[in-house]
């Protein structure tokens, strides 16, 4: 798991509008990065929605978002377009990004164990170093911790 003040792992991945986008493109800026397991479902949805709301006071501090999941870049532009998302989404199909943020593990799912993405959150500073990071995070807590890690 990360700690606060480490390096967070830099990233490169496919935005759902094809172009590849890095974590080292947001050096100045704070950033959420949040991972979650797939589009359209209740509880990826109902987080994404909440940081779509609070969106408006993340962006007017300067800070940036980025949502990740295994999804195609394909499905994350119809999640994007059907619940006005202003943010950034990413496809990790690969889940190799959620591994070096320790956010793909073990998981309960229909009283099964599996492996799957972990709902987490993780605040990155200016500086690219972690400010905070929370595994198992529940999808409506994730835009208070980010209105939090930007001090609100």
């Amino acid at each position: 798991m990360l700690e606060k003040g480490n390096a967070a792992p830099d990233f490169t991945l496919t935005a759902d509008d094809g172009r590849e986008v890095s974590l080292s493109d947001f050096r100045g800026k704070k950033v959420i990065v949040y991972f979650y397991p797939k589009a359209n479902t209740p509880g990826c949805t109902k987080q994404a929605c909440a940081l779509r709301d609070a969106y408006p006071d993340i962006d007017g501090q300067g800070a940036m978002v980025i949502g990740i999941s295994p999804d195609q870049p394909e499905a994350l532009v119809k999640f994007r377009e059907k619940y006005d998302l202003p943010f950034i989404l990413l496809s990790d199909p690969e889940h190799e990004v959620a591994e070096a943020y320790g956010a793909w593990g073990e998981k309960m799912m229909f009283g099964k164990v599996r492996m799957g993405i972990i709902r987490s959150h993780v605040g990155i500073d200016e500086e690219g170093r972690v400010m905070e990071a929370k595994l198992k995070v529940k999808p409506l807590t994730t835009a208070d911790l980010a209105l939090r890690i930007i001090g609100l």
